[in-house]
């Protein structure tokens, strides 16, 4: 069986870090130093002695995502041979746009989402044209329905609670030749969920879960942001919720909102994460599938 990877090519909130019109401790930081920046979420798939590669999430930052990819495993030029969307938020299905004849004027390429998010891209405009073109080809996915990606390479979609303006919001359970992963990057809450999170996570060995915000307290500097509205679990709860898991699975966090006192990465915040067992995702993270 052929070497099977999986890459963090961007473990921030929607809009990234630095975030727009921000000037945060956190984005002044990732302004002036560029390891500190963090690109939206997102992940891929990398069978590299194929010379092929799978997208979680096409995010405003793929550009950037991609030529790190592809010079870390010898695949410049290769496009993606698929992309899986999460859900209709702006970090996770607008870099779409670079498959299209302005750009890469890509032939084909399988896009799965689920029905919700497939009518909007085959009926609203810009992402119709990516549709009309054939720049892309729409296959629908639905909840705990796996599919089948490469030799020994299995997603399986997961249905879970969200903001659901425009579609309906997945996360995914990635089986490798020797690993299984589960990817929640956005959830409203582990509450909502009909299944129990400590549950799903007994049965894979990594998981990446929303780590939006480390506290209620992540944006009580701004103002102008109610968290009622952007709901998210905290990282303090699921802690709480998977700490005796600690010893059997390795539980990274991901899509840290700008102001996440985690991203500091020698202070407090991070070492409490770290001194529980937990780790956080950094751009650039692989695993052996």
């Amino acid at each position: 069986m052929n070497k099977v990877l999986l890459r963090v090519l961007g473990s921030a909130q929607d809009a990234g870090l630095p975030h727009p019109n921000c000037y945060c401790d956190n984005c002044k930081r990732a302004m002036d130093d560029p390891k500190f920046k963090r690109t939206a979420a997102s992940l891929a798939i990398i069978l590299p002695e194929e010379k092929r590669w799978h997208l979680i999430d096409a995010t405003p930052d793929m550009k950037e995502q991609m030529i790190a990819l592809q010079r870390a495993h010898n695949l410049e030029g290769q496009v993606m041979n698929s992309v899986f969307l999460t859900h209709a938020h702006i970090g996770h299905y607008p870099g779409l746009m670079f498959l299209g004849k302005e750009s890469m004027n890509t032939k084909q390429v399988p896009v799965y989402t689920g029905s919700l998010m497939q009518t909007m891209l085959e009926t609203h405009a810009p992402w119709s044209q990516l549709t009309g073109l054939e720049n892309i080809l729409l296959k629908e996915i639905a909840h705990d329905i796996p599919v089948h990606l490469e030799e020994g390479v299995d997603i399986t979609p997961v249905e879970v609670p969200h903001r659901n303006e425009f579609s309906e919001t997945f996360g995914f359970c990635i089986e490798g030749p020797t690993k299984k992963v589960l990817y929640i990057p956005d959830i409203d809450s582990w509450d909502k969920w009909e299944q129990r999170i400590e549950e799903v996570c007994e049965k894979v060995d990594i998981c990446l879960l929303d780590a939006t915000f480390f506290s209620s307290s992540d944006l009580a500097h701004l103002g102008d942001r109610d968290l009622s509205e952007i709901p998210h679990p905290m990282i303090t709860n699921t802690m709480d919720r998977l700490q005796h898991l600690t010893d059997t699975c390795a539980i990274y966090f991901t899509h840290f909102n700008h102001s996440n006192p985690a991203l500091h990465q020698d202070g407090v915040t991070r070492k409490l994460i770290e001194s529980n067992g937990f780790f956080l995702a950094d751009d650039g993270l692989e695993f052996v599938l």
